[in-house]
């Protein structure tokens, strides 16, 4: 009887440990999500200083020329956030 006792207690540790796993591995998911829209968002706001710096000295073509890397790169960004986003779900 102790030792099934012993057996249960330690089956009730090891899956309350691995929910616990499992929400600090969705916290994380979550996080990496979030940290690829911020640097999405800060790359298209480079962007967009560059091309009105560019729209002040008068170069509209180079102005949209460096908004569109802006977007592309903060593309870029959030993709590779979503990717490890997936990851860290995957290794649930």
């Amino acid at each position: 009887m102790r030792t099934f006792m012993a057996v249960a207690a330690i089956a009730v540790c090891m899956s309350a440990g691995m929910i616990l796993s499992a929400d600090a591995s969705e916290t994380k998911a979550q996080m990496e999500k979030a940290k690829g829209e911020m640097k999405g968002n800060v790359e298209e706001m480079k962007g967009e200083t560059k091309a009105m710096k560019e729209e002040l000295k008068g170069n509209d073509t180079k102005a949209e020329m460096e908004r569109a890397k802006g977007k592309i790169k903060g593309a870029g960004e959030r993709a590779k956030g979503k990717m490890k986003e997936l990851k860290e779900k995957a290794t649930d």
